[in-house]
């Protein structure tokens, strides 16, 4: 008989992680809404590891079939979180994205007319009065309305 599909470990994705001594073994783990005007917009979809617990990110735009330019997980260093921003200068779709963020930080934003700023971050929150986020750590399962 064929062993299709079957790993060593009794099955799961698994993916080695550089930066960890894990081999990660991934589950899908829930979702986060972004909804505007009650209307969902676009959601992120959450992954974990089942042995590290280190959470994994994809941002799904509706209207928007882009592909990504990894193969794989996305990755996301030891010292950062997943988070959306938002941007109060754009509309609809486009007032959002998935980021990683670290505690005290600055990150680029590519604003209104293309222009890129920065960003500072202090304690995983964006500090400006047009930008502001969320994490997707305390949103999953959760529809939030932006």
């Amino acid at each position: 008989m064929q062993e299709l599909n079957i790993t060593n470990n009794g099955g799961g994705n698994m993916s080695l992680d550089e930066e960890s001594s894990c081999n990660h073994e991934i589950v899908y783990f829930g979702v986060t809404n972004v909804n505007y005007e009650r209307r969902t917009i676009g959601s992120v979809d959450t992954w974990r590891c089942v042995k590290c617990k280190k959470i994994f990110c994809e941002e799904k735009q509706l209207g928007i079939e882009s592909i990504v330019d990894y193969v794989g997980m996305p990755k996301i260093s030891p010292d950062q979180k997943w988070a959306v921003l938002l941007c109060n200068l754009k509309k609809h779709k486009d007032k959002w994205k998935l980021v990683k963020i670290k505690q005290d930080d600055e990150i680029q934003h590519e604003c209104v007319d293309e222009k890129v700023i920065k960003l500072k971050v202090k304690d995983f929150k964006i500090e400006d009065d047009k930008h502001w986020n969320f994490l997707i750590e305390n949103s999953i399962n959760k529809a939030i309305e932006i």
